[in-house]
């Protein structure tokens, strides 16, 4: 399989991921499940389910849960330019405490995707791209993966093609005060930022939880510099600000299962609606379908629609100016 042009590309961390089959003490547990996650090839699976070439760009380690985790995209038809590394490759351990609440452990410390470096970006393949997407997530595993961002950031830049970024910020990896100048610099470098409300309020230093609305956050975060900013605001739908304008979208109402994933299925479904011409409002709907989804069987990618499922979830109300 080739990369195709107009595509999208990502780049970061995948991790075997293990999650138990019982709600409860993991000690008492009888069993777990094996499977893969990672926010960047979680949404190239969402976008390669819509229909549009999707490329992933990783380390992976020589071991058995890598070759699951490429066994798994190239399944999912998508594109991976990975680099095997001695170190191993990243795990992540899920609990289900209770029916509702989950508790995740990281081994990650010193693995293969945190090798993740700027020498590891191919030729031509980011220059190619219909878009670049990443995630604040990849430049909290070291300095090699923050290199590695904003070289691609750079070269996308530089060829013209649109930057997508996620904060997408992760506590366990990092504090908010060492990540805010590197949410603001991603900012800075986007055409397209998507964030919750906290990330945002992360990203533009306000303490106050109740202290700007999800509107003064996405004008805000504008002011950074994207020309399209989405504040996800998960079960409340989202709000976004689109080249002067503001939308809002309602979440689609469904029984959730699993919210793990939603905001990448989001992501993924306006990524795909974009580089197929669809204009805002259509972007926005089609994400907040792809987010509903996400969220109705266990798992951070395995609910991602295809085409011909869209109908399956009908929003009740359309996307609102």
């Amino acid at each position: 399989m080739s990369v195709a042009a107009g595509g999208l590309v990502t780049l970061g961390e995948t991790l075997g991921l293990l999650v138990a089959e019982d709600v409860g003490p993991l000690p008492l547990i009888r069993g777990m499940r094996l499977s893969m996650g990672g926010a960047e090839s979680n949404v190239a699976i969402g976008v390669s389910r819509l229909g549009v070439p999707a490329t992933w760009i990783g380390r992976l380690g020589r071991d058995s849960v890598g070759d699951l985790i490429e066994r798994h995209l190239m399944a999912e038809r998508v594109h991976c330019l990975v680099r095997r590394d001695a170190a191993p490759t990243a795990l992540m351990l899920r609990e289900r405490r209770t029916a509702t609440a989950s508790l995740v452990s990281y081994y990650r410390h010193g693995s293969a995707g945190s090798h993740l470096c700027p020498e590891d970006l191919p030729e031509d393949v980011i220059e190619q791209a219909g878009v670049l997407h990443l995630t604040g997530i990849t430049p909290a595993l070291g300095p090699g993966p923050a290199a590695a961002v904003r070289e691609a950031m750079r070269r996308a830049r530089a060829a013209g093609v649109p930057v997508s970024v996620d904060l997408n910020f992760r506590s366990r990896l990092w504090d908010a005060a060492t990540a805010a100048p590197v949410f603001r610099e991603l900012a800075a470098g986007a055409d397209m930022l998507f964030a919750g409300d906290d990330e945002a309020r992360i990203a533009l230093g306000i303490q106050d939880p109740a202290g700007a609305t999800s509107e003064e956050l996405a004008v805000a975060l504008g002011e950074l510099g994207p020309t399209e900013v989405v504040v996800k605001r998960g079960r409340h739908g989202a709000t976004a600000r689109i080249d002067g304008a503001e939308i809002d979208v309602p979440a689609v109402p469904v029984d959730a299962v699993d919210t793990v994933g939603a905001g990448d299925a989001f992501v993924a479904g306006y990524l795909a609606s974009r580089l197929t011409g669809r204009d805002a409002h259509e972007r926005l709907s089609t994400a907040a379908l792809t987010g509903a989804f996400a969220v109705t069987v266990p798992g951070d990618w395995e609910a991602s629609p295809r085409p011909h499922e869209m109908s399956l979830l009908v929003a009740e109300e359309n996307v609102q100016r």
